[in-house]
């Protein structure tokens, strides 16, 4: 497992207070990447709801994104790079009561170590989800436990290195002689693609503009 890293020493009240003005000034505003669908109006009124948590770290370097790698047996996206999150349940009254209980239940992160900033515009996807991403702030110091059966692996991505428009890319695959673009934005080794992707791509661009 990647090092996980947690600092409280650095410019963190200032960017925690930037990012929440940022978030706060683009509040009810589209996506301008609504997901990865064929039609803008494919899945209308019948996506699943789900939640997922982008949650920053504070480090001396400036915050870091938290994101998990599937383990390899999941019947769904096994292996690849996510937020933590899932569905909305009926239980959960609010988007982000709902990826605080998921960062939880993946993670352990305890939502009491948690500052919510803001949200950002549902991100569609062809699978036929609505999934609303809830931006945290991680207090330090947080600890993690992370679930053997679902994540593979724990790390963190910088989050000037996801505000950076020259990290954003369009790669495509032909799949039943239909060509499918859809964002990539990679990371050392790593290849950050699909919904992730595109929920990064568009927390750059609202809070970049």
């Amino acid at each position: 497992m990647s090092p996980v890293r947690s600092d409280p020493v650095g410019r963190g009240p200032l960017e925690r207070a930037w990012l929440r003005a940022r978030l706060a000034a683009c509040r009810g505003r589209p996506a301008p990447f609504p997901g990865d669908q064929a039609e803008p109006d494919e899945l209308a009124g019948r996506a699943t709801p789900a939640a997922v948590l982008i949650a920053l770290l504070p480090a001396e370097d400036g915050p870091r994104i938290l994101l998990t790698r599937r383990t390899d047996h999941l019947e769904h996206h096994a292996g690849q790079i996510a937020l933590p999150g899932g569905r909305i349940e009926p239980e959960d009254p609010d988007p982000v009561a709902a990826a605080l209980r998921e960062a939880r239940e993946e993670i352990g992160l305890d939502p009491r170590r948690v500052e919510i900033l803001g949200e950002i515009a549902a991100y569609r996807t062809r699978t036929g989800f609505s999934i609303h991403p809830v931006v945290g702030w991680v207090e330090p110091p947080a600890s993690f436990r992370p679930d053997p059966f679902e994540v593979a692996e724990l790390f963190d991505v910088p989050l000037a290195h996801v505000l950076d428009p020259a990290n954003h890319r369009r790669d495509a695959v032909e799949r039943d002689g239909r060509r499918r673009e859809f964002w990539v934005v990679p990371y050392e080794n790593r290849y950050i693609w699909g919904a992730t992707a595109g929920i990064l791509v568009n927390l750059a661009r609202l809070v970049g503009e």
